[in-house]
């Protein structure tokens, strides 16, 4: 049995990868480091300097950025799910799922009569 095939462009970094990754997800450094409890400066190390994380950071960072460990190590391809394109857009609406679940209502209902009067 052979090696797994490398499905990410050979000279895609892990570093490079991650960055990649952060980014479509609209996280910062700061966000995602606290989110895998690890400061920014660290962040900036993994995606600048380490060919790879430590082994117990892997399952974390996968997590917070909705990729399988072997996709963020890129054994295998990138499952792209689809994202809002604007990252103020994500912070925010990562803001509102941490509100009581009454507020998030509330605010779907008004999102709803904005879209509605839109069309």
């Amino acid at each position: 049995m052979g090696a797994p095939k490398r499905t990410s462009p050979p000279q895609e970094s892990f570093g490079a990868r991650l960055r990649r990754l952060r980014k479509v997800r609209g996280f910062s450094q700061t966000e995602l480091g606290q989110l895998v409890r690890v400061s920014q400066r660290m962040m900036t190390y993994y995606e600048r300097e380490a060919e790879r994380p430590p082994a117990h950071l892997l399952p974390r960072l996968a997590e917070a950025l909705k990729v399988s460990v072997d996709e963020l190590l890129g054994l295998q391809p990138i499952k792209e799910t689809p994202l809002p394109r604007s990252s103020r857009l994500l912070r925010k609406l990562r803001q509102i799922e941490k509100l009581p679940r009454r507020d998030q209502q509330a605010l779907l209902r008004t999102i709803d009569a904005f879209l509605s009067k839109a069309q």
